[in-house]
């Protein structure tokens, strides 16, 4: 078997000193913050343009921070299909969700979104207690965004295209971020910024045209990188700290937690008051993270 040349060092002591929870609540609330932006860029760009924009933005910010370009020497056979693999879904994915919320609304894409992570916590659900936890944060996040079948219909079939592609996401993204925590080599976040910068050139056929106003428009093109910035660095590279210390289950339901942050954030910006509903879901959703139960390590 070839071995990945082992370049990387250890982790850095002051981040492994925080708990994993706290990044993955760092990425979800970005989570949420790029989106907002994205859809102010829908009236002057083309959908897949802002897409491109948001991918593109985030290679080059990859490209100056980590020079990704140097992990092909560095890793086998396998791990450079999985980085080719992961680049591809993450194109892909980005422009199916942009092509989502362009027709629905972003609860009920976001609703979609998560009926692949319950398929992963469900894999890796091993006792009674994991089972009810999973359970109940998925009656959460169903009573939080209450799914209505109707709109358009091929927003459905990109919002479910987006839910498979995300949850190939999060099993290649959880396989380079152990890779990195073993010290196979570089570290996830090297990994996932070579990642990107196959995805921007994978999502050119589709998103450049789209994007081309904004070269004539810096204040749109700032947009855009801001875009980028913060809907596929700072979430994804927290997203590849949570997941180099999180069992791939628990991360998948703590994916549950994203609707909720939807909730809080409209309330608090968008003074969009929760429902009694509302409020009843993120109940659930908090019970069922809170007694889930990681697998013990050894």
């Amino acid at each position: 078997m070839q071995v990945e040349a082992s370049t990387a060092g250890p982790p850095d002591g002051r981040l492994n000193r925080l708990p994993p929870e706290s990044f993955f609540l760092l990425s979800a609330f970005f989570h949420y913050l790029g989106p907002s932006l994205a859809v102010l860029l829908f009236a002057h760009l083309g959908v897949l343009g802002v897409a491109w924009l948001r991918i593109a933005s985030a290679a080059v910010v990859f490209a100056v921070w980590r020079r990704p370009w140097r992990l092909a020497r560095q890793l086998n056979p396998d791990g450079r299909r999985t980085l080719l693999a992961l680049g591809v879904v993450l194109a892909v994915m980005n422009s199916a969700f942009y092509l989502a919320v362009d027709r629905l609304p972003l609860s009920t894409v976001g609703a979609i979104e998560f009926l692949g992570t319950v398929l992963l916590a469900a894999a890796g659900t091993r006792t009674l207690r994991n089972a009810g936890a999973l359970g109940l944060t998925t009656a959460g996040v169903v009573t939080i965004t209450a799914i209505r079948f109707a709109g358009h219909p091929l927003g459905f079939v990109f919002a479910f295209a987006n839910c498979g592609l995300f949850m190939l996401y999060i099993v290649l993204g959880h396989r380079i971020a152990m890779a990195g925590a073993q010290g196979a080599g570089p570290s996830g976040v090297d990994r996932l910024g070579a990642a990107m910068c196959v995805a921007a050139v994978a999502a050119t056929p589709w998103g450049l045209g789209g994007a081309l106003p904004a070269f004539r428009h810096p204040v749109l093109l700032l947009a855009g990188a801001g875009v980028g910035v913060c809907s596929s660095v700072i979430p994804y590279v927290a997203d590849q700290l949570a997941m180099a210390r999180l069992p791939r289950a628990t991360f998948s339901l703590m994916l549950a937690l994203l609707p909720v942050f939807a909730i809080i954030i409209g309330a608090v910006v968008l003074r969009q008051v929760p429902t009694v509903q509302d409020v009843a879901g993120i109940a659930l959703v908090v019970l069922g993270v809170a007694i889930h139960q990681e697998k013990e390590r050894k």
